[in-house]
């Protein structure tokens, strides 16, 4: 087995201080669905499985949502939606599979892009298990659907309007919605040897590419090597693909190499979890709040808010 990070951190690129607007103000409610003005693609190996994937993303056809569709090996092809009812608990990522059990794994970082930027419909093609981590940030998906552009359909957009809170607990991991007329995520995380973090802020194409979109997966090193180490064991699939160049490796009280921005973690998990959300099928207007949340707890929400119609109203 190789070494599991590497002695010498490689070399991160800046990240812009200012990402200048691509929506006119009167954007920030669109009344219509939209779809992507063209396609892209990117590739790169997944976190857990370490393989490498190819990916395409394009346009689709007003209604259609957010499909996954994973080319098989043997010439097949499986079509996963990606909807809250698919999605399969899997370690330290969001996986859904398909009716006939095929799976795809990692795909809350281009959720949150599609979704904070406001892609409605969109066909995600793919050729292995696990959507690219990159550099453990959503900066090249969000790169991807800004240089392909966003067209408006000819069909309304209904977003999903609280009437009543909600909220789920897991012990000291809470996570709470309560109405808002636009999605705002409040969150707050501790970790040993590290000050509380907090991030509160609204999630627009603006503020998500410039201050949830950097923040990078994270975890601490002494635990990935034994997760290394199990995955071999074991066969399974976890952390693979880990290493300093796609994930912020945390030791004691520092992240090595210096965090990309201001509480780097908790940035991260409120990425994570807009893109969690994104699996409502809907726009979610809500202010959300988040207190040491991690996927299961995102889903959990997410079911709860499903279970209770008499919450909410598409609007």
């Amino acid at each position: 087995m190789s070494a599991p990070f590497p002695t010498i951190l490689p070399e991160i690129p800046p990240i812009l201080p200012e990402i200048p607007p691509i929506l006119p103000e009167a954007w920030a409610r669109p009344a219509r669905q939209a779809t992507l003005g063209a396609a892209f693609e990117r590739a790169g190996p997944g976190l857990h499985t370490g393989r490498r994937a190819n990916v395409r993303v394009s346009p689709a056809a007003a209604g259609a949502g957010i499909l996954f569709r994973r080319q098989l090996k043997d010439g097949r092809r499986a079509d996963v939606p990606a909807l809250w009812r698919y999605r399969e608990s899997q370690p330290l990522c969001t996986a859904l599979r398909s009716s006939d059990g095929i799976l795809v794994r990692t795909v809350e970082h281009l959720m949150a892009a599609l979704s904070a930027h406001r892609i409605d419909n969109a066909l995600v093609e793919i050729d292995a298990e696990e959507l690219p981590i990159f550099d453990g940030s959503a900066l090249p998906w969000c790169a991807g659907i800004r240089g392909a552009g966003r067209i408006e359909q000819d069909a309304p957009r209904r977003s999903l309007r609280l009437r009543r809170p909600v909220a789920v607990r897991m012990g000291e991991r809470s996570l709470s919605v309560e109405p808002c007329d636009h999605l705002r995520v409040s969150a707050h995380l501790a970790l040993a040897h590290f000050p509380g973090m907090d991030w509160t802020g609204p999630v627009d194409p603006e503020t998500f590419d410039r201050a949830l979109a950097p923040s990078r997966s994270f975890g601490r090193l002494k635990w990935a090597v034994p997760l290394k180490l199990y995955s071999f064991l074991t066969g399974k699939p976890v952390l693979r693909g880990a290493n300093l160049r796609t994930t912020a490796g945390i030791v004691g009280s520092r992240v090595v190499g210096g965090m990309r921005v201001p509480d780097e973690p908790v940035r991260h998990r409120a990425l994570d979890l807009v893109g969690d959300l994104a699996l409502i099928g809907h726009p979610l207007l809500g202010h959300v709040r988040a207190a040491h949340t991690g996927h299961e707890l995102n889903h959990a929400l997410v079911a709860k808010l499903m279970a209770e119609p008499d919450a909410w109203e598409l609007v």
